[in-house]
Order: C-alpha cells, then sequence, then structure tokens
C-alpha cells in the first residue's frame, strides 16, 4: 500500500502523515508499516540542534496511524468516520531513532468489543525494539 491509497484510510496529511509504506497486512489482524525518517522532518530543527532525535511521542503516532490504517480498512465507508485514540497503555521507549533510520511498525488487533478496538504496537530499527505500546481506540462517525 502506498501513500496514496493510506491517505484514504487517514485524514493526516503533511506534515503530520508519518506512514511511508505499508508492507504488510492481514485485514482485521494485522499491519506492518514504515516510515523513513530524513533530516527534513520539520521536528528536527528544534529536537534537537545538533543531535537530532525523533519525539517518542511522535514514534507512537506513527505507530497509532499504522493501527488507524487496520482498523478502517475492515470499514465500509472510511471517508465517513474517525478512528479516536481513547488510551495508550505501556508505552516504552527503548533507544533514540535518527535521522537515516527506517523505523517498522507492526501493530496487531488483540481484540474488539462494540466498537472498541484493542491493539499492540512495536517499532523496530534495524530488528532492534525502539518503541512499543498497547493502543485503544473507537470508530467515530464524523
Amino acid at each position: 500500500m502506498d501513500v496514496a491509497e493510506i491517505m484514504r484510510f487517514l485524514p493526516q496529511r503533511y506534515p503530520f502523515l508519518l506512514v511511508d509504506r505499508v508492507i504488510d497486512h492481514e485485514v482485521g489482524k494485522r499491519i506492518t508499516g514504515l516510515k523513513n525518517v530524513t533530516i527534513n522532518e520539520p521536528f528536527f530543527q528544534g529536537h534537537f540542534p545538533g543531535h537530532p532525535i525523533m519525539p517518542g511521542v511522535l514514534i507512537i503516532e506513527a505507530m497509532a496511524q499504522v493501527g488507524g490504517i487496520l482498523i478502517m480498512d475492515t470499514v465500509d465507508h472510511p471517508d465517513e468516520t474517525v478512528l479516536e485514540f481513547m488510551s495508550l497503555d505501556r508505552v516504552k521507549w527503548r533507544r533514540p531513532v535518527t535521522p537515516g533510520d527506517t523505523i517498522i511498525l507492526e501493530v496487531a488487533l488483540l481484540r474488539s468489543r462494540g466498537g472498541v478496538y484493542e491493539m499492540r504496537g512495536e517499532g523496530l530499527v534495524e530488528g532492534n525494539l525502539v518503541a512499543e505500546a498497547e493502543l485503544m481506540a473507537r470508530i467515530m462517525d464524523k
């Protein structure tokens, strides 16, 4: 799934669209996306000059966007709904992400009940865990 198809499922746009490609997807079960991190990202101007590190919350946001694609791909009319995140649990950052890294974002659906979706996500760079979280979201009409 390329970025044009990703934008069918997500409302985010530049500079806040943080998923470049979906490389594996088992509908309604799991998904793998990637984010290429470049020095041209606007957040690197201030985080941190001379020592650029991708903000951890943006790594989790990229993970949530990949999870959003997983969920929105099961909805009949994704353009008429929006996925709202309700909680994050067990969030951990393991190592910094810097320009030149490619984050592989793996998200699995743990369960869904009554329109509420629970997921688990991991971010990896070169096979090393950089972030992990449990995410909960629900689909709402626009």
